[in-house]
């Protein structure tokens, strides 16, 4: 049956309405994004990097750039001046500046688990072992797991080393443990020539998540639907990095070229061995993921190690509403 000629001009039409409207969302600017890391490019970040480099933040109507973090930047200090729209925070800092009255909340968490580890040479088979030993601590740890370590394990301050960040120290003296991350850290071990015993704290107890996305609350009431879309993509770039890391890791190296291949590769190879962004709630709920009830285990330690005031609002430190519809599962 032939098409009468008014038949052919109406598709005619839509078919020339429907290319321009896909034009025209083409066309539409991608929404600047700036987020601050908390260090220089490594693994730790490679969900983040993957999505720029594999398109997912494009493909979600985003331009995103990552400002690199270290031990000089003050990420905070930068979102709040309004050079960064997300940083990558902590949860217990969170908590804590909201009783100094800033405006800042979480809104999604890179890692369910904390990475941070105590490392003992061979022979020491668990953590409680470690009670009146020596081990090399850095001073930010006051505010973090220290307190923890003090509540759980007896652990005093008369045990404490002065941690500069080097494994020197420990690889000379058979008698010290430290502090690191078990993404990093026991890389440098290892290749020292020691085996070490690695204890990741979130294994033993420790309730906060770490590298969380922070943003200020003016950032979180107006640009809200762009932030959904950075955790969104995020997520995804994270399950594509743990499946095929090499996109993210060029970026990474780019941003970062002293960074090693073997480093990153030990990085990943950690990250999936103690699920660190898979596991917990991740698993049923998506990558990024954040419930209340980690939040109040996170404030109830705090509250017990009397690092912040009890007068303080916890629940103001974060919100739900980024990550309750991302359901990017492992």
């Amino acid at each position: 049956m032939r098409s009468s000629p008014c038949f052919k001009l109406l598709s005619s039409l839509s078919l020339a309405f429907a290319a321009l409207a896909a034009g025209s969302a083409a066309a539409q600017p991608l929404t600047k994004l700036v987020f601050g890391t908390d260090w220089f490019a490594e693994a730790e970040h490679g969900g983040y990097y993957q999505a720029i480099a594999e398109g997912i933040y494009k493909k979600h109507g985003l331009d995103v750039s990552i400002s690199m973090g270290g031990p000089q930047v003050n990420g905070l200090q930068l979102l709040l001046a309004g050079k960064s729209d997300l940083y990558m925070g902590y949860a217990i800092q969170a908590i804590q500046v909201q009783e100094r009255g800033l405006p800042v909340v979480a809104i999604a968490a890179t890692f369910q688990k904390d990475p941070t580890v105590i490392i003992s040479h061979p022979g020491v088979s668990k953590l409680a072992d470690l009670k009146g030993k020596p081990i090399a601590i850095g001073a930010a740890s006051d505010n973090t797991f220290w307190p923890w370590l003090r509540a759980s394990f007896g652990f005093t301050d008369a045990q404490k080393r002065p941690y500069g960040f080097s494994v020197q120290p420990f690889l000379a003296d058979k008698r010290l443990s430290q502090q690191g991350f078990a993404t990093s850290e026991p890389y440098s071990i290892e290749k020292g020539g020691v085996n070490p015993v690695v204890f990741l704290l979130a294994d033993n107890g420790y309730p906060s998540y770490a590298e969380t996305v922070v943003v200020t609350r003016n950032t979180l009431a107006k640009r809200g639907d762009a932030l959904k879309k950075f955790v969104q993509a995020s997520a995804e770039g994270w399950k594509s990095y743990l499946a095929n890391p090499a996109p993210g890791n060029a970026l990474i190296k780019k941003d970062n070229p002293q960074m090693e291949n073997d480093l990153i590769a030990f990085g990943i190879a950690r990250m999936k061995e103690y699920a660190l962004v898979t596991g917990g709630e991740a698993g049923k709920q998506g990558i990024l993921t954040m419930t209340d009830d980690r939040w109040k285990k996170t404030w109830d330690f705090m509250l017990a190690a009397k690092m912040v005031d009890a007068k303080v609002d916890y629940k103001k430190a974060y919100t739900l509403d980024m990550v309750k519809d991302v359901k990017v599962l492992p």
